[in-house]
């Protein structure tokens, strides 16, 4: 294998396909764990997305490390996921009229909450560090219980940090119905940590 310029990892340090299942599995597979909710379906997209790098391994130059690209090839994969299950999700007849719940809860345009409807602190916040992976714990609990698409975008919104644009693009939704989502699935959020969590 030759050497990247200085700005590029250099492929001396890939170690190839025969390592990826003991080096990235189990980091591939928590990925998508956290995403789409279902062992199954994660497992299944790791092989893909093991099978797909296969296949592309000639294209793939080395500027970014292994496991980058390979996460970008499972993301790219749990989007597929997303957007067939987006695709029911919007042909819900409640959808429509549920996008005009926001006109109730958020600010037109800001899409910030209104005063009477934001969120109060639950007055409990601490900073103690095993409190916070006893959060966690509920918190990834209470997502499990969220409708596959609302994870989708929530996940994509909170986990990825991906622009509205991009997630409406990607899975194929209106803002409005983006909104509703997330919406939703905040306050179902926030009920569910409400009943296990304080």
């Amino acid at each position: 294998m030759q050497s990247q310029n200085s700005n590029n990892i250099s492929l001396d340090n890939i170690t190839g396909p025969r390592t990826w299942v003991a080096l990235h599995a189990d980091y591939l597979y928590k990925y998508a764990l956290t995403r789409i909710n279902d062992q199954e379906l994660a497992r299944d997209l790791v092989q893909e997305t093991f099978l797909a790098a296969l296949e592309r391994l000639q294209k793939f130059e080395g500027k970014s490390t292994e496991r980058t690209w390979l996460t970008a090839i499972i993301k790219n994969k749990i989007i597929d996921v997303y957007r067939k299950k987006a695709s029911a999700f919007v042909k819900e007849p409640g959808l429509t009229s549920a996008e005009h719940e926001t006109d109730d809860f958020f600010e037109p345009d800001a899409h910030n909450w209104k005063p009477n409807h934001r969120p109060q602190e639950f007055g409990i916040e601490q900073t103690d560090h095993l409190e916070s992976k006893e959060f966690e714990l509920i918190l990834q609990r209470c997502l499990k219980r969220l409708p596959s698409l609302w994870l989708s975008v929530f996940t994509m919104k909170h986990l990825d940090d991906e622009p509205t644009d991009t997630i409406c693009g990607d899975l194929r939704i209106t803002p409005a119905n983006f909104w509703v989502i997330i919406h939703r699935a905040k306050l179902s959020l926030r009920e569910c940590l409400q009943k296990n969590w304080i």
